[in-house]
């Protein structure tokens, strides 16, 4: 029967550690880009040409901000998957000290 391990112990343990700083980073980045925090302007990916052209300027960057806290949410869901990997690969791992061969 072929194994699933492919990762050792301490990388798995750093893949759980990264995963659950990425979650709560994104999540947390997610949260306030939703919430249309002033201070993350510089992060929205806007041109003059959406402040101009449209007839209610702060709509087009209202859906700005939302896409981006969009994007967050969905980076902190790979997050949650690979931490969800990593968790296997330690029980896998812990599970292969007991094995006698």
């Amino acid at each position: 029967m072929p194994s699933l391990l492919f990762c050792g112990p301490k990388m798995a343990a750093c893949g759980i550690v990264i995963s659950i700083w990425g979650v709560i980073m994104l999540a947390m980045l997610g949260i306030f880009f939703t919430a249309k925090s002033a201070v993350l302007i510089e992060d929205v990916p806007f041109t003059e040409a959406d402040i101009h052209n449209d007839k209610n300027p702060p709509q087009n960057i209202y859906g700005l901000y939302n896409q981006v806290g969009l994007n967050c949410f969905i980076a902190a869901g790979i997050y949650v998957a690979v931490g969800a990997i990593s968790l296997c690969q330690v029980r896998l791992n812990k599970r292969q000290e007991y094995m006698v061969t």
